[in-house]
């Protein structure tokens, strides 16, 4: 499961909060978008779930193909999907989620920033 670190509401907009919604829901294509759009790609909470969700998607799909060949490859697709429309409500709801591998990789990476608690 997703840790939830709920973060004071200061700074994050409704409009922060659809973008992630919608980031999570339409991964991959919303995401890039966000990542293009000047004026999303510096507001904090945005890019924080554009790219993680970016990421998962991505992870998501190659295991879910790879695993097609056999019946557990459904069951994968079902699984991520349900995971991330949890992650969308989670992120709608203000919280800065952190998805267990996938966060720890795109800090270390340098793609977001961890929040502070």
């Amino acid at each position: 499961m997703a840790d939830i670190n709920p973060q004071p509401q200061v700074g994050i907009t409704d409009d922060d909060k659809l973008w992630a919604l919608l980031s999570w829901i339409f991964a991959p294509f919303v995401p890039i978008i966000v990542l293009l759009l000047e004026d999303k790609k510096v507001r904090p909470f945005i890019k924080y779930n554009a790219i993680q969700a970016l990421v998962v998607s991505v992870v998501g799909y190659a295991i879910s193909a790879i695993l097609s060949a056999v019946v557990v490859g459904c069951f994968t697709g079902l699984a991520l999907l349900v995971y991330v429309i949890y992650l969308a409500i989670q992120s709608y709801q203000g919280n800065w989620i952190t998805v267990p591998v996938v966060t720890d990789f795109c800090v270390s990476q340098g793609w977001i920033e961890k929040p502070v608690v």
